[in-house]
């Protein structure tokens, strides 16, 4: 059985590192051609913005947590400018967070710079893994978890920090689950959702971090996101 699951996820490995160069090439083929796609904006707020012509919509507040080496770090001043995907996991989850994770390394991978290529895809996009279990995941344990997958710290966070303000985040800034909750001991998240926020803090798309689909489409829409902004740089 245990050989069954580990064949299923080296093929799943496989697909993966096979089909996100593919799905690179054509994306980016089709932005060249100048066939822009736009990506929805989630969750309008109250509001209307005269100048933009456009609704008011939620942007993602500021998050302080403390990383895998014991720093504090902060979402949107130590990563501005940058776009961040953001999961939730917990260091003694035996089956959905290895599966995610192993999903972000591969992720982390496809972006790294080439240095064959002028490409600064390894640094428009940050992956954010936050502990729902922060009481066990002290610091020490979120690095060796991190370890496990090759995280490279500078374009991969793991954090930890106050139970109620991670619970708070999670429900009312990024909307992984509607189900309330006091963020008490008894409360527990444990969610599939990877979310993808532009440089602005917007959330532009939520993704199933155990399909591998969903994984070509993140990948996707950072590329998108990236030539947008790249576009607007130029005009």
């Amino acid at each position: 059985m245990k050989q069954k699951k580990k064949g299923s996820r080296f093929i799943i490995g496989i697909a993966v590192a096979l089909l996100l160069p593919l799905s690179f090439w054509l994306v980016i083929n089709i932005l060249s051609k100048e066939k822009m796609p736009k990506l929805p904006k989630y969750y309008v707020a109250e509001g209307y913005d005269a100048e933009a012509k456009d609704s008011i919509y939620h942007r993602v507040e500021e998050l302080t947590l403390t990383n895998q080496f014991g720093e504090q770090v902060s979402l949107n001043k130590d990563l501005k400018g940058k776009m961040v995907l953001i999961n939730f996991f917990f260091t003694n989850c035996p089956s959905i967070c290895p599966q995610i994770s192993n999903n972000i390394e591969m992720l982390q991978d496809a972006f790294k710079k080439d240095p064959k290529k002028k490409t600064t895809l390894d640094t428009a996009i940050h992956f954010v893994s936050i502990s729902v279990d922060p009481e066990r995941d002290s610091f020490p344990a979120l690095r060796a978890y991190a370890d496990r997958y090759k995280a490279n710290p500078d374009h991969w966070w793991f954090l930890t920090g106050n139970r109620q303000t991670i619970y708070n985040f999670a429900r009312k800034q990024l909307f992984v689950t509607m189900q309330e909750g006091s963020g008490g001991i008894d409360d527990f998240i444990h969610s599939e959702k990877l979310v993808l926020l532009d440089s602005n803090r917007y959330i532009r798309g939520y993704y199933n971090g155990r399909d591998t689909a969903d994984i070509i489409r993140c990948a996707d829409d950072i590329v998108i996101l990236t030539r947008q902004k790249r576009k607007k740089k130029q005009q």
